[in-house]
C-alpha cells in the first residue's frame, strides 16, 4: 500500500487532576502529506490548532471551504464537523480540551477571532508544539502543568495575533479612546448612552457595538468595574464607612451598592473589608 502521510504523533492521557482542573493535551504531532490526502472528523470533544509549515491545502468548516497556504493557522472547535485536504503540506498540530477552553474559545470568537489566520510567528508556534511533543514523551513529574503552560502560551499568541483592537479603531469614525478617557475620568457621575451620544456626536447604538468590539465589554459593565475597583481600594486603604465609600464611587443608595458589590465580588462590602483588615 502506498504511503500517503508521513507523521510522528503522540497520544496523551492526562491525569485526573489535569482533566478536571486544566486545559489538557489529547494529541500532538507533525504530519507531512506525500500526496493529496483528505481527513474528516465529526463531533469530537476537542479543540484543534494546526499550522501549515510548508505546502498548501484547504479546510471545510462551518459550510465554508477555505484555502490554506504556508504560515496559515487553523483554530477550530471539533464539536463541529470539519474536513481538511492537503496537497503537499507539512503541518504541526495539537488537539486539546478541558478546563475553561470553551469559554476562552467563545470569547475569542466574540472578539472577532478567526478560525484561519496567517502568522508571522510560525517559528514560535512550531517550537511550542515541538516542546509539547517532547514534554508529552518525557518523565516530567509535573508534565500536565508544564504542558498546560505551553498551551496557554499558544492561546495567548493566537489571541494576540488575531484580535486587533487597533484595526477596529481605524474602522471607526470616532476615537473611542477619547470616550474611554471620559469614562475613566467621570465614572462616579451619572453617565448614560444618551449623554455620551450628545457629548461626542455619535449614534448610541453604534457606540454600544463599537465599544464592546474594542474593549470586550459593554459601557455599563466597564463603568461598574471602575466603581467596584475603586470601592475595593477604599475598603482596604481608607477609614470611610461603607455608605460614604458607595457615594465616593458614584452609588448613593447603600443597599444598591451592597447588592452590586456582592454581584461582582461574591461577598458584601463589609465581608470584603473584614478579609483585608
Amino acid at each position: 500500500m502506498t504511503q500517503i502521510v508521513e507523521s510522528k504523533r503522540t497520544q496523551y492521557t492526562a491525569s485526573s487532576f489535569g482533566k478536571n482542573s486544566l486545559i489538557y493535551l489529547q494529541e500532538v504531532g507533525f504530519s507531512k502529506a506525500l500526496k493529496q490526502h483528505i481527513s474528516s472528523r465529526d463531533y469530537m470533544a476537542s479543540y484543534l490548532f494546526f499550522i501549515v509549515l510548508e505546502g498548501s491545502g484547504s479546510l471545510t468548516y462551518n459550510n465554508e471551504i477555505i484555502k490554506l497556504k504556508q504560515n496559515d493557522c487553523v483554530f477550530i472547535d471539533c464539536h463541529k464537523p470539519y474536513k481538511h485536504s492537503s496537497d503537499n503540506w507539512n503541518i504541526a498540530f495539537i488537539h486539546f480540551y478541558g478546563g475553561n477552553i470553551k469559554d476562552i474559545y467563545n470569547k475569542y470568537l466574540d472578539r472577532n477571532g478567526k478560525n484561519v489566520f496567517n502568522t508571522k510567528s510560525s517559528i514560535e508556534y512550531n517550537q511550542l508544539i515541538n516542546d509539547i511533543f517532547l514534554i508529552a514523551q518525557s518523565n516530567d513529574y509535573i508534565k500536565d502543568m508544564t504542558i498546560y503552560n505551553k498551551l496557554i502560551n499558544i492561546l495567548h499568541m493566537i489571541m494576540s495575533e488575531t484580535i486587533y483592537p487597533e484595526d477596529n479603531k481605524r474602522n471607526n469614525k470616532y476615537d473611542l479612546n477619547e470616550i474611554k478617557k471620559y469614562l475613566d475620568d467621570n465614572y462616579t457621575q451619572d453617565i448614560s448612552l444618551d449623554l455620551l451620544s450628545n457629548k461626542f456626536y455619535i449614534n448610541k447604538y453604534y457606540l454600544t457595538r463599537a465599544f464592546k468590539d474594542n474593549y470586550g465589554q459593554t459601557i455599563n459593565n466597564y463603568l461598574v468595574s471602575k466603581k467596584i475597583t475603586k470601592a475595593k481600594e477604599l475598603l482596604r486603604f481608607s477609614d470611610l464607612d461603607i455608605n460614604q465609600i458607595g457615594i465616593n464611587c458614584g452609588i448613593k443608595d447603600p443597599n444598591y451598592f451592597s447588592r452590586l458589590f456582592k454581584k461582582v465580588e461574591g461577598i458584601t462590602p463589609k465581608e470584603y473589608a473584614r478579609l483585608w483588615k
